[in-house]
């Protein structure tokens, strides 16, 4: 397992639904061996930040919902999730947002000016992705030129427990094609996520190793911005992920503890 030996791994990024836990009814369920796995990481004082484009909540609400799933030890701070950037991007170019969000997620918007909006700021909206709201935000984004698209990520797919659920990443693309105008990631798999993320652990990237169920997303984009990328067999992954015609992971493992495993071993 040559991606575990060299360069020395100083550090992890994980992603989160599809490797710590799948979501869904109930609050979702952590993935077999996740939870030890990740205290096994704590005990080797190896540094971790969780990265995710979940945004169906907030951040608080997010990693209160991982502790009551056994993940004791996760701190809100810990947590590297695209809303706390978009929010600080809104607020340096003075943009007012009109939210194509989840309503769960609101709550990390407050304080922002949504009067006359001049972008848009697209989310994992879920039952909120009606015709109506997905029209609404594409009139905003056709009031003018300089009106601003941005996506929190843009996955495919994601994993609940009852199956797979399409991401916003298709919905964005909807609204691109429409009004002609270009998303502006934030989240994965745009470089600068990873690298914001790399720069929180206060190492070099080319000793993080990110893990994640998404080929593209979690995998290539780590690999975008010089870390290793590998992928889960776990979450949403598909057999066919192994043979992407553009990403080549790193490693692929069968989950997140056979990773740590042999991390360990090789540390």
């Amino acid at each position: 397992m040559a991606w575990a030996q060299s360069p020395k791994i100083h550090g992890l990024l994980l992603d989160i639904t599809g490797v710590l836990y799948n979501s869904g009814e109930g609050g979702g369920a952590a993935i077999a061996g996740s939870v030890d796995a990740v205290s096994s990481l704590r005990t080797a004082d190896i540094p971790v930040r969780f990265c995710t484009n979940e945004t169906q909540v907030t951040c608080r609400k997010l990693v209160e919902k991982l502790r009551r799933l056994g993940f004791d030890d996760i701190e809100e701070n810990e947590v590297f999730s695209p809303v706390p950037a978009v929010v600080t991007e809104l607020k340096r170019r003075r943009l007012r947002p009109h939210l194509l969000v989840h309503s769960a997620a609101l709550p990390d918007f407050d304080g922002l000016d949504t009067s006359d909006p001049n972008a848009v700021v697209v989310g994992d909206a879920a039952e909120y992705f009606t015709y109506d709201r997905l029209n609404e935000a594409f009139l905003v984004l056709m009031k003018s030129p300089d009106v601003v698209l941005f996506s929190l990520g843009m996955g495919r797919y994601y994993c609940e427990t009852d199956g797979l659920k399409m991401d916003n990443g298709a919905f964005t693309r909807a609204l691109e094609y429409a009004s002609g105008k270009t998303a502006e990631i934030i989240g994965k798999p745009a470089k600068s996520y990873f690298l914001s993320a790399v720069n929180r652990l206060g190492v070099s990237a080319e000793s993080v190793v990110m893990i994640g169920d998404d080929v593209v997303s979690d995998v290539g984009g780590a690999q975008q911005a010089g870390l290793r990328g590998v992928l889960v067999r776990s979450g949403k992954y598909r057999p066919t992920d192994e043979h992407h015609p553009d990403v080549k992971p790193s490693g692929i493992v069968d989950d997140l503890a056979q990773a740590v495993d042999i991390i360990l071993r090789g540390q």
